[in-house]
C-alpha cells in the first residue's frame, strides 16, 4: 500500500500564521502604578510550544519568524494584557 502524503491547505496554513501574529503580540504587562512595569510574553510562549508541534520543519521555521516578529511589535504597541498590583 501506498503512503500518503498528508497536505494541507494554504487557509490553515494561513490561519496559523495569523494565530502565531495575534499570540505573538500578546504580552501580560504587570505594573506597580507609573513606576515599575514588568512585561511577560506569554503569547510568544503558548505559540513556541505550538509551533513545536509542526510536523513540517519549514512551517516551524516561518511560525518561529512570524512569533518573533509580532513579540517584536507587540512590545511596543501598548496592547497586552495590564495586571494593576
Amino acid at each position: 500500500m501506498a503512503k500518503t502524503k498528508k497536505s494541507e491547505t494554504d487557509s490553515l496554513y494561513f490561519l496559523k500564521l495569523v494565530v502565531y501574529l495575534i499570540l505573538g503580540s500578546l504580552w501580560v504587562k504587570v505594573t506597580n502604578g507609573d513606576t515599575v512595569q514588568v512585561p511577560i510574553p506569554v503569547g510568544f510562549m503558548i505559540g513556541l510550544v505550538m509551533a513545536a508541534h509542526d510536523h513540517v520543519q519549514l512551517d516551524r521555521k516561518v511560525g518561529f519568524a512570524v512569533l518573533l516578529v509580532a513579540m517584536l511589535i507587540g512590545f511596543w504597541v501598548p496592547i497586552g494584557i495590564y495586571v494593576l498590583i
